[in-house]
């Protein structure tokens, strides 16, 4: 059994944070999150766009929101447990026990929930099976990996034409594949990727793979029209993501719908279990990454206290400290 200061539920922007803000004030962390990559919401629907309300920043890209996140808690070296799901909560000697997927176990001081709108799952690719890691991915941890591949990617929606406009320009070949003739991506985007290179078709399907060990080729089917074979070595699928609590739900956790209460400590009805950003739920709450920003930074500084009664609430502002 591993022992941790604070367990961080969620590797989205407030989880990040919250990360950063433990280790500043001296506390271990491990974050866990079901997702491979750190981000969140961010990171597997929209990478590549921009966002214009977090404080400092007139634009920033989320990719490079994430990528500032993870290097801001990097001097406190937190645990990232990520592909894991936090499955079981119970406590032992007063301290929350999280039971994580595969059997391992983590004995916290705290528990945090910066879980977002919750567990994250990529819809499959209904042809994808057998070649999931071996030609077709969900995510794109780094596009110049795909340098000089032949890129299919199938989806209309924001992720889809995100992951068009970055590979692009580092591709041999984009496609993209869309069941329906309109798109639910911003209309900049959409009109960026229809004026480059990447290949557009419309009313189609991918109805069959092809490849020994790794993806070769995808037979694309179009509505009234006959099917075409294309040579791909990568297919991304981005065809959205289902978002529940999963477990969560079943720790006893006061819930309002699918949301945590919480106090204005950031405190839940279970104790030293506290939770910060979109899952939160109090009178008032706005639901802005900013806003979960100033939520981990309340989270993590009552639970330092309810780890050591005698930490300070405020241990002064992180100027203080050079």
């Amino acid at each position: 059994m591993r022992e941790v200061d604070v367990a961080v539920i969620g590797a989205g922007p407030a989880g990040l944070f919250a990360a950063y803000y433990a280790g500043f004030r001296g506390l271990s962390v491990a974050v866990v999150d079901a997702l491979p990559e750190p981000g969140g919401q961010i990171t597997a629907m929209y990478p590549e766009k921009l966002i214009h309300d977090v404080a400092g920043f007139p634009a920033v890209k989320g990719r490079d929101l994430v990528a500032n996140l993870v290097a801001q808690s990097a001097p406190y070296h937190p645990d990232y447990l990520l592909g894991c799901r936090a499955e079981k909560l119970w406590y032992a000697d007063g301290r929350p026990v999280l039971g994580l997927a595969g059997g391992d176990q983590l004995r916290c001081g705290a528990v945090l929930v910066t879980g977002g709108l919750g567990s994250f799952s990529p819809r499959p690719l209904p042809v994808a099976e057998g070649f999931v890691g071996a030609g077709v991915v969900y995510f794109v941890p780094e596009p110049a990996a795909l340098a000089d591949r032949d890129v299919l990617i199938v989806g209309g929606g924001d992720s889809a034409f995100d992951w068009a406009a970055t590979l692009q320009p580092v591709a041999r070949s984009v496609t993209l594949v869309h069941r329906r003739e309109r798109f639910r991506a911003h209309a900049g985007t959409v009109a960026r990727v229809l004026a480059s290179p990447v290949r557009v078709i419309v009313n189609a399907e991918v109805t069959r793979l092809h490849g020994d060990v790794a993806v070769t080729a995808a037979e694309i089917s179009v509505r009234g029209g006959a099917a075409e074979t294309l040579p791909v070595d990568t297919v991304v699928a981005a065809l959205g993501f289902t978002a529940d609590l999963g477990p969560l739900a079943e720790w006893g956790l006061r819930l309002d719908r699918r949301h945590i209460v919480v106090d204005s400590a950031m405190a839940t009805n279970l104790p030293r279990v506290f939770a910060a950003g979109d899952i939160t739920e109090y009178p008032g709450k706005v639901r802005l990454i900013a806003t979960g920003f100033g939520e981990a930074a309340t989270a993590v500084n009552n639970a330092a206290v309810v780890i050591d009664p005698a930490a300070h609430l405020f241990p002064g502002h992180s100027s203080d400290a050079g």
